[in-house]
């Protein structure tokens, strides 16, 4: 008969070869995630870019935008009936968040929340209740915010922290 510690030495020794196993199979498991991750973030960002570029082919308008003491304001406008409103239009003084597509608009809701404090596109992504899970969901984010950005409505302070403008002296 063994004795209790040659069992108990066996026993330790088989658990020690299944948390490798499970370990090897872990980091194979954690790597095809990181890939299928990747392959994610470029569809992704392959179709926003692709329903710019249709938007855009669709063709746009200038509207007037009338603005406080000016006569107006062009400003780009995706024509009738192309859908939802995938561009965004650069902010000029006067320009409301009006000519903003509804995810734009709250978007910018959010970040009027905060008081002038920065964000990352993960906590906005969170502020608007999207779901960050997945980092493709933070990066649609964080397109978004560039996008923003971009056109003038968002400042990024460093890299990945976003916040509104400083309003210009003398600016109503």
């Amino acid at each position: 008969m063994p004795s209790m510690r040659a069992v108990l030495e066996r026993r330790e020794k088989a658990a020690l070869v299944r948390v490798e196993e499970l370990r090897a199979e872990f980091e194979l498991v954690r790597a095809a995630l990181a890939e299928a991750e990747e392959v994610l973030n470029h569809r992704v960002i392959g179709l926003e870019q692709y329903l710019e570029a249709l938007t855009e082919q669709d063709g746009t308008t200038t509207a007037v935008v009338p603005g406080p003491g000016v006569a107006g304001t062009a400003v780009e406008e995706p024509a009738s009936g192309t859908g939802p409103s995938r561009t965004v239009a650069r902010k000029a003084d006067g320009v409301s968040i009006r000519v903003l597509g509804p995810d734009y608009r709250h978007i910018m809701a959010v970040f009027e929340e905060t008081g002038g404090d920065s964000l990352t596109a993960r906590q906005a992504a969170v502020a608007l209740g999207w779901d960050t899970g997945p980092p493709a969901r933070v990066e649609g984010a964080r397109g978004r915010l560039k996008r923003l950005v971009e056109r003038g409505w968002l400042v990024e302070q460093r890299p990945g922290r976003f916040t509104l403008p400083v309003p210009k002296p003398g600016a109503v």
